[in-house]
């Protein structure tokens, strides 16, 4: 079963140096002439949100969202090749292994710390965009043949004004809620074997929820 990860020196050090290596590569990008990015760790602001499964690893979720691009919006298989590739080059500058190619995500090898609490951790990078109807994550659909891979926008359900909806619920001082809830989603969806449903995609379908019971 899930529960909240209460080792504060651990969760402090792990998001340093994950958000640090995270920094670098939103830096590398929008020094490049091809495309403006900024990063977010998923449920920024909410650090009692990283859970862990009994006691595997950790995968810190990042959204990685594109603000401007020179390459065409549409083309998300050249989208994720080219972050994929500068992504590399930081993960390698700072000692860590190329990253693998999912089907939303971009993830790192698994690493822990030497000193203290050794829980295995590793960066899960979903690429993103926002317009008005929501959250759109780039999926990579693999067919067991690379010429035939579909690289497509997925509309993350009910993320439209995500970020207000966060905002109005602190501002009520109602996040306790929103942490409980969260939990309890991802153990229901844990017993039902149920593994088609990201922690993003769960953190939005949290929030809606609370937003809905105190201000729809």
């Amino acid at each position: 079963m899930y529960h909240y990860i209460r080792d504060k020196v651990f969760l402090k050090d792990m998001k340093y140096l994950c958000s640090n290596i995270i920094n670098q590569l939103v830096q590398l990008i929008n020094n490049d002439s091809l495309m403006e990015v900024e990063a977010h760790l998923v449920g920024s602001g909410a650090k009692n949100l990283i859970t862990q499964n009994s006691n595997e690893p950790i995968d810190l979720d990042y959204n990685l969202m594109i603000i401007d691009s020179e390459i065409n919006i549409n083309n998300c298989r050249e989208i994720k090749e080219y972050i994929r590739k500068q992504f590399n080059v930081i993960l390698n500058k700072n000692g860590w292994n190329d990253c693998m190619d999912s089907t939303s995500v971009l993830t790192t090898e698994k690493r822990h710390f030497t000193k203290g609490n050794h829980t295995e951790f590793s960066i899960d990078l979903a690429i993103v965009f926002n317009d008005r109807n929501g959250c759109h994550r780039l999926i990579h659909e693999k067919t067991g043949f690379t010429a035939w891979d579909r690289y497509y926008w997925n509309l993350v359900p009910n993320s439209r004004n995500l970020f207000d909806k966060v905002a109005a619920i602190k501002d009520e001082h109602l996040w306790d809620e929103v942490i409980d809830e969260y939990l309890e989603k991802k153990n229901m969806y844990l017993r039902r074997q149920d593994y088609n449903h990201p922690s993003f995609n769960v953190y939005v379908e949290t929030v809606n929820q609370v937003f809905n019971k105190y201000f729809d």
